[in-house]
């Protein structure tokens, strides 16, 4: 592994330590150093801020695993893989969401899952007509609906098993509990 690699690895470690105790609005740069040994140069020439450094550790962790499923017949299985990651993690990742707005983990997630249904969309499309407007629409509606029920579940204590929590995101998806709502009394469709 190179230094590099190595220093980054350090602070990755010292933040996760922290936000094991500390939410992540009150732990600072000053903080991650002390806690590993290094200095706030060091810190600043690999990451921009602390919510850099958890968008790497979640990149570094998480990503390369749910790419191996982003094809249409598997994505499924990523957003599962991710959610049990996140929830075999859950202490970092329940802190890491309790933080919205600019550079967050939140945001960060929001614009990964957006690209990932923007992929996803454009695979099934294909040449279909759909214009690049309502294709952008249409990522953006579910990695926000994503992010949010992530959220949600995330503020309860990550509690639920993941499978099922990412089930019933997909029934939204594919309009089974819409049919439920609008028709309560008919059997949903056989799959």
């Amino acid at each position: 592994m190179s230094e590099s690699n190595l220093t980054k690895y350090t602070l990755a470690n010292s933040i996760k330590e922290l936000m094991k105790r500390t939410p992540i609005a009150k732990i600072s740069v000053g903080d991650i150093v002390a806690h590993c040994g290094l200095n706030r140069q060091t810190f600043y020439y690999h990451f921009k801020d602390k919510y850099d450094l958890v968008n790497w550790i979640f990149y570094t962790e998480a990503v390369d695993r749910i790419k191996r499923f982003s094809t249409r017949d598997h994505w499924v299985e990523g957003f599962c893989d991710l959610c049990c990651h996140m929830r075999e993690n859950k202490e970092f990742y329940m802190n890491a969401l309790s933080a919205t707005g600019q550079n967050s983990f939140s945001e960060y997630l929001q614009d990964f899952s957006r690209e990932l249904f923007l992929s996803m969309i454009n695979e099934l499309r294909g040449n279909a007509p759909l214009s690049k407007a309502d294709r952008e629409f249409i990522s953006v509606f579910y990695s926000v609906a994503f992010v949010g029920v992530i959220s949600y579940w995330a503020e309860r204590g990550m509690k639920e098993n993941p499978v099922d929590y990412i089930d019933r995101f997909l029934k939204l998806l594919d309009g089974t509990m819409l049919q439920q709502i609008i028709h309560p009394f008919e059997s949903p469709p056989a799959k």
